[in-house]
Order: C-alpha cells, then sequence, then structure tokens
C-alpha cells in the first residue's frame, strides 16, 4: 500500500472518529438540555398544583365549621406535592421556597392541632407564591 493511500485512510478515520465524537457530544447536550427542561416543566406543574392546594386550603379554612377535616386533606395534599418536587429538582432557590411553604404548612397544621379553627394562612400564600416565581421560566 503506497504512503499516500495510508495517509487518506488515516485522514478518513480521524473525520469519522471525530464527526462520532461531534455526535455524542450533541446528544449529550440534548439529553441534559431536555432533562433540564423536564425538570423546570416539573417544577411549574407541580407549583401549579400547589397553588391549587393553597386555594383549597383556604376555602377549607373559610369552611372549617362545616367540615373540619378538609383543611387536613388541603395540609395534606399540599406536603404530597411539596414531597414530590424536593425529589426532582436540585436547584437552590426551588429548595428553599419548598423548605420554607414546608414550614409554614407545618405551623398552620400546629395551630389547627391547637384548636384555632382560623389559622394565619398569610406565610403559606408568600411561600407558595415564592415557589411559584423561582418555578417560573
Amino acid at each position: 500500500m503506497s504512503a499516500s493511500r495510508r495517509h487518506r485512510g488515516r485522514g478518513r478515520r480521524t473525520a469519522i472518529a471525530a464527526s462520532a465524537a461531534a455526535v455524542a457530544l450533541t446528544l449529550g447536550f440534548t439529553v441534559t438540555g431536555c432533562d433540564a427542561v423536564n425538570k423546570a416543566l416539573d417544577c411549574v406543574q407541580t407549583a401549579d398544583a400547589i397553588a391549587d392546594s393553597v386555594t383549597d386550603l383556604q376555602q377549607a379554612v373559610e369552611n372549617a365549621s362545616n367540615d373540619p377535616t378538609q383543611i387536613d386533606s388541603s395540609l395534606t395534599s399540599i406536603e404530597n406535592d411539596l414531597d414530590q418536587i424536593g425529589d426532582k429538582t436540585d436547584n437552590t432557590d426551588v429548595n428553599k421556597a419548598v423548605d420554607d411553604l414546608s414550614t409554614a404548612v407545618k405551623n398552620v397544621r400546629t395551630a389547627v392541632d391547637n384548636g384555632d379553627a382560623t389559622p394565619d394562612l398569610s406565610p403559606v400564600t408568600d411561600a407558595a407564591g415564592e415557589l411559584t416565581k423561582v418555578c417560573t421560566p
């Protein structure tokens, strides 16, 4: 085999290897990018569900005399949503908002358990608003 043919063969292999590496990198970035988009979408969807649960909690507090179990049900719904979003993100701002909302929910639960039929929900609504803000792309 002549030297020029070996050189062409080596050049072709180098070009193929470079193309394969570029494709692998592109796929890696695409998968990582999609994963980030999916996490952000999960965050937005869960924050939306939490906002609905907070609205349900407000209505449950207003109707506590009719059905006191609705407050507990609404608090549990928020806690379940918080567990979901906390498991799906490693974003510091989101985790802080989840922690703040979790603390606010625990405080409302404690107040209700101590006989407060109309607990202050403003920390819950404030924390839910912050979670929605940090989840919005």
